[in-house]
This record gives structure tokens, sequence and C-alpha cells, in this order.
């Protein structure tokens, strides 16, 4: 069943694939995959057009009459009865499985999210703890009577500028 495309999930990290799914998981990709698609459509009309045409015209006037299913088609309309009986039941359980996809890519985002807040947070403090010992240091360069243009020149060549920096964080 490698022939039968798939979306783009199976390759997503936080979402289970392969050997991790279980039998069940596994038949509910195949079947969504396969019975949501354009070729089983096509070859549904397919098949229903050969059923015709072989039990109508080649079979009742080829072989004489001898159909196995006369033209209301009551064979095909109990194998078409069981078959959307069996489709529901697919189609629930396809859906089943899209449900715990989006919840296992829902959850990763979440914690993605959670991830990521914190970062954020922690950068911030850093950011606010960088401006307080900036405003330290240039207090202490003051203090200590070293020279503007000295600190200026230490700075430069840092690729630093520290009124520049210390005018930003305000």
């Amino acid at each position: 069943m490698a022939s039968i495309k798939t979306g783009r999930w199976h390759k997503h990290p936080a979402v289970r694939s392969g050997d991790q799914l279980t039998f069940g998981e596994r038949a509910a990709d195949v079947m969504r995959n396969g019975m949501g698609s354009w070729i089983f459509v096509g070859a549904f009309f397919g098949v229903m057009i050969l059923w015709a045409g072989i039990n109508t015209v080649y079979l009742s006037r080829v072989a004489h009459g001898n159909e196995f299913d006369p033209f209301p088609y009551i064979l095909l309309n109990l194998f078409l009865s069981m078959l959307a009986g069996v489709q529901a039941a697919a189609l629930l359980i396809a859906a089943k499985r899209q449900d715990a996809i989006s919840s296992e890519l829902a959850l990763h985002d979440d914690q993605l999210l959670t991830k990521n807040t914190d970062l954020t947070a922690e950068i911030h403090d850093f950011s606010r703890e960088a401006a307080v010992r900036t405003e330290l240091l240039e207090l202490l360069c003051v203090k200590a009577g070293i020279p503007q243009d000295q600190i200026n020149a230490v700075l430069a060549k840092a690729g630093l500028d520290l009124a520049d920096s210390a005018r930003k964080q305000t």
C-alpha cells in the first residue's frame, strides 16, 4: 500500500508513525487514504459500468440470455448496500484516527508554545539585567574618573556604544 500517497503529517515529529502505530491505526490510515481518493471513486464507477456492461450487453446478447444478475441488478444492489454499511464504519474509524492525529499535533503545538513563552521571558529577563549592568558600568566609570573618550574608544573597539545602548533600554 506504499503507492497510496499520505499527507505530510506522517513526517511530523509529534505524530506517531510506522512501527509506533497499532495495526488498526495503520489500517485506518490506509482506508482513509485509499477510500478518500479520486482513484477509488474512478475505480468504483468503473466497476459499476463494467458490471452493467457485462451483465446487460455481453451476457444477454452474446451469451444468449445467461446473465447472472438481470436488469434491476438485485445482486449488485445487495453488494452496494453491504459496501455502504462497511464504508460508514470505515469512515468513522478514519475520522477517529484523524482526530488522534490532530490531538497529537495540538499537544505538540501547545508544548512548543509553552517552551517559546518561557524562552521569551528568559530573554526579557536577560535584557533587563543587561540594561541594569550597563547603567552600573557607566556609573562606575564616571565615579572612577575614567574619561568618557576612553570609555567610548573601548566600546567602539568592541562594536558597542554605551550611550546608544543605554538610550535604547529606556
